[in-house]
């Protein structure tokens, strides 16, 4: 699903029309956003939680020509899916 197709979904299901329902989810996206840079999680009761992780500097490897080089300290987020989620994929 891509973002236009999840704004049509939010706006037949919530009833809003297309624009409502793309400042919607750039609204939850801005939000989601800002939190993880603060180093907050979030939680959403039965999908899922976004979590904030942050990586070290380190060394990688050049998978094509095996060549060893610097990675540079970054943050990046992790996904942790909720029951009722994993039951609705699971049921």
């Amino acid at each position: 699903m891509t973002k236009a197709e999840l704004v049509w979904a939010i706006a037949d299901r919530a009833d809003l029309n297309r624009a409502q329902a793309k400042q919607a989810l750039d609204a939850f996206i801005a939000s989601v956003s800002d939190s993880l840079k603060a180093g907050q999680q979030v939680r959403l009761i039965g999908f899922g939680t976004f979590i904030p992780v942050k990586r070290a500097a380190g060394l990688a490897r050049n998978p094509k020509t095996g060549e060893k080089v610097k990675r540079a300290a970054s943050q990046t987020c992790r996904f942790r899916v909720g029951d009722s989620l994993k039951n609705t994929l699971n049921g």
